[in-house]
């Protein structure tokens, strides 16, 4: 019998796993390091590949990423290595943590070197401008057929700094095979950070993506003084607008309706540490989008790009979405914020819930 407090009890007391991996983190900026760092809480062997010698050094050095996430211990444990493919042969899980436009480029440095019997799981939220690709379609696209069953996709509401505190967290693992998700699910859940897994790849992507433009959207309405009326108006018409298009994709709506939309939607449109939403703030108040962009020391607002391929996205499906039409206008041609919103609260009146999406809910539901 296992000794009172002993891994093994706390196992089966929590029902979380407590084997441990060897993982890899490819991607040294503060989400990549968040994972790392929670990996290691956790007791893995977490190996994180960094573009910058400066942060490589930092984290085998003084055990901290002073560049990107300041002020967080690493643990022992947790090494970092400027050879992009020695860590992608490192772990059974290897998590890809690369912003969307460059996935393609890394991906393709490390096709050769990934084993076999690796898990890849892209933490990446993003589509691309000129493809409309997301992550699960470059990744399909890039590695040889033999890991496309291997691929697995995570998002939800987790601020990086969040997660590096140790803060009450929960994600979604998607991927198109049950056994892949579990497994991630499994080596990545803790009292402290959550994982529900789902089939669900394509609602779980475009939840994730799609949200960033949204919380432009609502930051743009807060800068305005548009107050939480307006702010809880366009969450809640911004979500119809991600669930119909994500619908129109093949996705399940009822995906929108969990962490990967509504938690993400939710975190990414109030939050103080949402980048998106501060870029809205500040697009609201009046300030130029070069000036905004000058001034964030190098982190991306993954909504500014996003905008553009949403608004092809919904023109090539035929969707109409005029919060995300809006801000793509407001970004990309220089229109005048209260004139869009102005345009659409005096659309034609409509119902509020779309058949198609009601539909695709009551075959969800009526599945055994």
């Amino acid at each position: 019998m296992a000794a009172a407090g002993s891994g093994a009890e706390r196992s089966r007391s929590t029902g979380l796993s407590s084997e441990r991996t060897n993982i890899g983190v490819l991607g040294g900026g503060a989400w990549g390091t968040a994972l790392a760092l929670h990996a290691a809480r956790m007791g893995h062997d977490v190996l994180l590949w960094a573009l910058e010698p400066e942060v490589v050094r930092q984290v085998n050095e003084e055990h901290e990423n002073n560049t990107y996430l300041k002020g967080y211990p690493l643990p022992e444990n947790l090494r970092a290595s400027g050879d992009i493919r020695q860590v992608a042969s490192f772990g059974e899980i290897l998590l890809m943590v690369i912003p969307t436009p460059f996935v393609e480029r890394t991906v393709s440095q490390i096709v050769d070197a990934v084993r076999d019997d690796s898990i890849l799981v892209s933490c990446t939220k993003g589509i691309l401008n000129d493809t409309l690709e997301t992550p699960n379609e470059i990744l399909k696209r890039v590695l040889p057929p033999r890991l496309h069953s291997r691929l697995a996709y995570l998002s939800g509401p987790s601020f990086a700094a969040e997660v590096a505190k140790a803060i009450p967290t929960a994600v979604t693992i998607a991927s198109e095979d049950d056994h892949v998700a579990t497994r991630v699910q499994e080596m990545m859940s803790t009292p402290r950070f959550r994982c529900y897994r789902t089939h669900d790849v394509t609602g779980v992507e475009l939840g994730g993506a799609l949200k960033n433009v949204l919380a432009i959207a609502c930051g743009i309405s807060d800068g305005l003084g548009f107050g939480s009326n307006g702010r809880a108006a366009l969450i809640t018409r911004g979500l119809d607008e991600i669930t119909r298009l994500a619908v129109s994709l093949g996705a399940n709506p009822l995906t929108l309706a969990g962490l990967s939309g509504v938690g993400d939607i939710v975190l990414t449109c109030t939050g103080d540490l949402s980048r998106n939403r501060t870029v809205g703030l500040r697009l609201g108040k009046g300030e130029k989008l070069e000036e905004i962009t000058a001034t964030m020391g190098g982190a991306v607002a993954e909504g500014v790009l996003t905008s553009r391929s949403a608004h092809h996205l919904a023109q090539k499906q035929g969707i109409d979405c005029p919060t995300i039409e809006g801000i793509y206008h407001v970004i990309h041609e220089g229109k005048d914020p209260v004139q869009v919103v102005t345009e659409n609260m005096s659309r034609p009146l409509k119902p509020e819930v779309n058949i198609l999406v009601a539909e695709a809910a009551q075959r969800t539901v009526a599945q055994p």
